[in-house]
């Protein structure tokens, strides 16, 4: 089975520099990408079926031919790494930054060429501190090297890249806020249209792209559209860091082909649950995910086959929930941060996801009343898309939502009971 994502990440985890990266091919798909015109680049992603690893999966080759082309094209243009990877559960892009820093970067050059942009940002969640040294370094040698700065390997296309440690919000991940962050304001989402591919940041055409995304593109190019299809199981193209963390044997994250089952996933690569506890229920991709039970273990973990049962993969790291753990206290923890997390911008999100903390926060307690579940279920939904500003609050009620469906008698056990069975 072929990595192409983590394929060069040493056991000890330590980043591998410039000289082994190019020793296992590194800045091959580059050098390939500078002798094709920008849009035959833009083709070639097209062809690989590459989407989107942040969690929303859009195409990615399509995001990028959105960007205006041409002399008459606003200009300067910019790529932005969406490296904030705030959403609770979610840990892969970090080993990708840490592990193989010169791949985001190659990413990041392929993607600008391609696009005619000339300054690049890769925007970093502040508390990855590991993730921030070895980036700099990478992006120093890169520059040492000549892949950035001026007349890149005698190509003619100029890229320069800046590192910026964010505010550390989880509305930094949305990219339009992430963009207003970036520029130094709020990070407030921003009302679309315009879309950022025409109006992004400080008014001009902008890409962003999550992190393992650009980190595919590289190999795409290098080893062509077909290769990569051929990776996925699914008509998803390639591989996907997917990841598994909860009470289970091994927690962690491994590349496969993308479609891989959660059961396998589960029993195979994180070994099955721990001795003495039993599986209940899973988020598939992030706290942001609908729950999904023993029954639909079997689905493939890609971006079509979850819908069909309420669910989406969102990033691929799946939440283990046990039969030790409360369902309630569970959904306090997560709805409790996306309270903190809404940035305030719209009335339903930071107003909506209080109340919705503060009836699980009684219910926890012994508090719970007639009538509670009800206000939850109505949460669920008045607060999605349409009715807030953006998706935060929506993606809040996904577990929320989906809990009350799957584990209703817990709920209805705290308020009837006054008490949590598991305290």
């Amino acid at each position: 089975m072929e990595t192409p994502l983590t394929g060069r990440i040493r056991l000890d985890k330590s980043p591998v520099d410039l000289h082994e990266y190019e020793q296992t091919g590194g800045y091959q798909g580059l050098r390939k990408a500078l002798r094709m015109q920008p849009s035959e680049v833009i083709e070639m992603v097209k062809a690989s079926n590459l989407r989107g690893r942040g969690g929303a999966g859009f195409p990615t080759g399509q995001k990028w031919s959105f960007i205006p082309a041409g002399e008459d094209a606003p200009k300067p243009k910019y790529v932005v790494a969406n490296a904030d990877e705030m959403e609770p559960g979610t840990f892969k892009d970090r080993v990708l930054m840490e592990g193989d820093p010169h791949g985001v970067i190659a990413g990041m050059i392929v993607a600008s060429y391609a696009i005619g942009a000339e300054a690049a940002y890769i925007f970093l969640r502040r508390e990855y501190g590991p993730s921030a040294v070895a980036l700099a370094k990478a992006i120093a040698e890169a520059r040492d090297a000549g892949y950035l700065g001026k007349d890149i390997l005698g190509s003619g296309f100029n890229l320069e890249m800046h590192l910026h440690l964010s505010a550390g919000r989880y509305m930094c991940g949305e990219e339009t806020g992430l963009i207003n962050s970036l520029e130094g304001k709020r990070a407030n989402p921003r009302d679309k249209p315009p879309y950022p591919a025409l109006v992004g940041l400080w008014g001009k055409p902008t890409i962003v792209n999550n992190v393992e995304t650009l980190s595919n593109v590289p190999h795409i190019i290098d080893k062509g559209a077909d290769w990569y299809r051929g990776l996925g199981k699914t008509n998803d193209g390639g591989t996907k860091l997917y990841g598994v963390s909860g009470r289970v044997k091994k927690p962690g994250i491994w590349e496969l082909p993308m479609g891989t089952t959660m059961r396998e996933l589960l029993e195979e690569h994180a070994g099955g649950m721990q001795d003495g506890y039993k599986f209940r229920g899973l988020l598939p991709g992030g706290a942001s995910t609908e729950f999904l039970i023993e029954e639909h273990l079997d689905a493939p973990l890609n971006f079509e086959s979850l819908q069909q049962y309420g669910s989406r993969m969102g990033t691929g790291t799946m939440i283990i929930l046990d039969d030790r753990k409360c369902p309630v206290a569970m959904q306090l923890n997560l709805q409790h941060f996306f309270a903190q997390e809404s940035c305030g911008w719209c009335t339903p999100c930071w107003g909506g996801l209080q109340w919705v903390e503060q009836i699980l926060r009684a219910m926890e307690a012994g508090e719970g009343e007639p009538g509670d579940i009800e206000v939850l279920d109505m949460h669920t939904k008045r607060l999605r898309m349409g009715h807030t500003f953006c998706a935060l609050a929506p993606g809040a009620m996904e577990p929320l939502q989906s809990a009350l469906v799957h584990f209703r008698d817990d709920f209805e056990e705290h308020v009837r009971e006054k008490r949590c069975r598991w305290k």
